[in-house]
């Protein structure tokens, strides 16, 4: 399945994840809230890259920091990034939702879910403290999992999810919610990636962000406003053989940058598609 340009920009297409297992149970970067010195390692800026949130696969040569769904089980010896869908719920969790926490799903006047309908995800409501504190005793626990299963850093996407809420959720409830999971991940001796957001740059590391996963930056001409904020600790996933080939050309000796089919299939699928610098 192909998507626009402006979906694929926020981010790809999961593996759909089981409601049951979706709601089961170095030094941090200046400013990182709550980081235990010692605990957290950051990842290795410049580092051979893979983005496998379609499905796991044994990491090409050369690579060293690889991404993967949390449901998936992290590469011995690698550096491991757990991605967790922090913002939004995943469609096959709605039911889950809506039965056991409906107060925490976000909705209009009318009482009516608001979703990301490029994906399909109603938003989580995290406009007020009381559910953001709700909210990432959920998530915390998915974060607990990806460290207990051997990952060394966590990616909370959605972060953008406000500017998709319909002016019902601001820039700094996000930041608040950003803020509980990155010392929620922080306390279990994860870093914590900022996804995606450039908006947010600014507030990022004093957020708790120890380092930047960011789709289509060059495409975009964004990959420098990260590589500057997160000291070159930014791993690019670029969909089109152009924006690989500016972003090696520009950034391909800094940053850890790599080229995926859409979809991000795994490797011997049709359509899968892998390039590095």
């Amino acid at each position: 399945m192909i998507f626009d340009a402006a979906a694929a920009r926020l981010r790809r297409t999961l593996v759909p994840v089981l409601a049951a297992a979706a709601l089961a149970g170095c030094s941090a970067r200046p400013g990182a809230p709550d980081a235990p010195d010692g605990r957290v390692t950051r990842p290795p800026a410049g580092a051979g890259f893979d983005y496998q949130l379609g499905g796991p696969y044994p990491p090409p040569d050369g690579v060293r920091v690889v991404a993967r769904d949390r449901t998936e089980r992290p590469v011995r010896g690698l550096y491991n990034i757990c991605y967790v869908n922090a913002f939004q719920a995943q469609p096959d969790a709605t039911r889950w939702w809506r039965r056991e926490r409906p107060e925490l799903l976000l909705r209009d006047a009318d009482g009516r879910l608001v979703v990301d309908e490029d994906w399909g995800e109603p938003l989580l409501d995290i406009s007020t403290a009381g559910k953001r504190s709700s909210l990432a005793q959920i998530v915390g626990r998915w974060i607990d999992g990806c460290a207990d299963s051997g990952y060394q850093a966590v990616e909370p996407d959605n972060l953008d999810s406000y500017t998709r809420s319909k002016g019902l959720l601001k820039k700094s409830d996000a930041l608040a919610f950003a803020r509980l999971l990155a010392s929620r991940a922080h306390a279990a001796g994860l870093a914590v990636g900022q996804k995606n957001t450039t908006e947010l740059l600014p507030e990022g590391a004093h957020a708790g962000f120890d380092f930047a996963v960011a789709e289509e930056c060059a495409r975009y001409d964004e990959c420098g406003a990260y590589a500057e904020a997160y000291d070159d600790r930014v791993y690019v996933i670029e969909y089109r053989a152009r924006d690989l080939a500016r972003a090696c050309a520009r950034w391909g000796g800094r940053l850890s940058v790599v080229l995926r089919d859409r979809d991000v299939r795994p490797a011997g699928t049709k359509g899968y598609v892998r390039r590095a610098c």
